[in-house]
């Protein structure tokens, strides 16, 4: 065993230390980053390597939540700052606002109440078609599949709504309109 970790075997039980992987595992980002460099300064020494040892945690990860917390300043991953496309809806807002005025016409409310969802008859092709009417240009326009999809981020599930089922056929039911024909022969 290493001499820091035999120091660390004195101060941190095992299931402290558990507890504190534990802890660690639960955040992202700058809150964990921050979380480790706290445990480093506390029962590491600030040493990034220790942490390591005892915790289990990424070296560079505690080196980087120590830097943040002596400088005051976040640092921010490129991934997260620069990864992904825009939505359609952020690149054409006005579109977008169209489409929700346009299926909001078209929707209804979830006939049991249960949800706040609205369900719209409206399909992403007629969608489409209504948007291109209005005067949308076909370059700024998505896909159907597409279409679908931005429905349901506005809100809108694309479901075929049932107004009313029919019910079931019951032997009593036979009963009673062989009964009436009886007394009726008429109907």
């Amino acid at each position: 065993m290493p001499v820091s970790s035999l120091y660390f075997a004195d101060s941190l039980s095992p299931e402290q230390i558990a507890d504190l992987r534990l802890a660690a595992s639960k955040m992202t980002g700058a809150t964990r980053r921050a979380f480790e460099a706290e445990m480093a300064l506390k029962y590491c020494q600030g040493n990034p390597l220790w942490a390591e040892t005892v915790f289990g945690w990424n070296r560079q990860t505690v080196a980087l939540g120590l830097a943040e917390k002596r400088s005051g300043i976040i640092c921010l991953g490129a991934q997260s700052a620069f990864s992904g496309r825009p939505r359609w809806e952020e690149k054409h807002p006005e579109a977008a606002e169209a489409l929700r005025e346009l299926a909001e016409s078209h929707a209804q409310q979830d006939p049991t109440f249960r949800s706040r969802l609205a369900y719209t008859r409206l399909t992403s092709k007629a969608a489409l078609q209504e948007l291109r009417q209005q005067g949308g240009e076909r370059t700024e326009l998505p896909a159907p599949s597409t279409m679908a999809k931005v429905l349901n981020r506005l809100g809108f599930r694309l479901r075929k709504v049932v107004k009313a089922k029919q019910q079931k056929k019951v032997k009593a039911t036979d009963q009673v309109v062989a009964s009436s024909k009886l007394v009726n022969p008429d109907k």
